[in-house]
């Protein structure tokens, strides 16, 4: 039973169609704007400066306009009036579904209602399975760390759904994973399909189609592996491991770094770019 988005269940139940589920999607995102985007578009900040701070957000946590403020590009006044308006646009996916037709206010919260049930049934069943794992408290420390940082680097909402057997993970070709080096050699990886691998490079690196080749994409997503595995050695991993990211391997297939279930993970991520697999383990 894998965590699905709100949309992914409800199509699942015959309660909308996959036309349905594209536009409320595209409607969706097209309301959700980015604070940088929208000081672009009011004309606070240019492209390049949003640039900068999209780039600083890759090896600092913190929020846009925090960081906006801190280089003097913003004032503060100014980061809370966008903050109001991106939160006064901002529409959640069963409003745009009503909105267009596809469901009545009743039966969304009927279907509600069974999504948050089925939700909390399958969040609690990952949890337990990766409780029992030997590596539980690194796996849960990143499987976190991919749900604040992955929407923010990626323009994607982000949630772990379950756990995949290595027999699966054929189906996720493009793989890039960072080895961490040290007592306990750790490593993080992704893996995912052609056209997830794409949206996912095309979104971290703020290109278009036209500019994303294979290449460029597979070497987009080692960036975000490697830029994950940075993060996880500064807030997951102890101060006192001293370990040392290798660069990226876009060479290991998958199912080569998850076949001793007991060393490793494979665990499946939603994200509205496409699913895609993150890939943990130990030697």
């Amino acid at each position: 039973m894998p965590v699905k988005f709100l949309g992914q269940f409800l199509l699942e139940r015959g309660v909308i169609t996959a036309e349905q589920l594209q536009a409320a999607t595209a409607a969706q995102r097209a309301s959700n704007l980015l604070l940088g985007e929208l000081a672009v578009r009011e004309g606070l900040l240019d492209a390049a400066q949003a640039q900068r701070i999209n780039e600083r957000q890759r090896s600092d946590d913190r929020r846009f306009g925090d960081i906006a403020m801190e280089l003097g590009l913003l004032e503060p006044a100014q980061v809370e009036a966008l903050l109001a308006r991106q939160k006064a646009a901002r529409k959640l996916f069963g409003e745009v579904l009503v909105e267009q037709g596809a469901l009545d206010p009743a039966r969304l919260q009927a279907e509600l209602a069974a999504h948050h049930a089925d939700q909390d049934a399958a969040s609690h069943a990952l949890a337990v399975s990766v409780a029992d794992h030997t590596l539980a408290e690194f796996a849960s420390g990143v499987i976190g760390l991919c749900a604040r940082l992955l929407p923010r680097l990626l323009d994607s909402p982000c949630q772990a759904a379950g756990l995949l057997d290595a027999g699966a993970l054929s189906a996720y070709p493009c793989v890039a994973h960072v080895q961490l080096e040290g007592e306990q050699p750790l490593y993080i990886g992704l893996a995912c399909d052609r056209d997830t691998m794409h949206a996912m490079a095309r979104a971290f690196l703020r290109i278009g189609p036209e500019r994303c080749g294979d290449a460029l994409a597979l070497d987009g997503l080692g960036e975000i592996a490697s830029v994950l595995a940075g993060y996880a050695l500064r807030q997951v991993l102890p101060d006192d491991g001293r370990y040392l990211p290798a660069p990226p391997d876009t060479t290991t297939p998958a199912v080569a770094l998850a076949t001793d279930r007991d060393r490793s993970l494979a665990v499946l991520m939603n994200a509205q770019a496409g699913p895609f697999v993150l890939l943990l383990g130990t030697g």
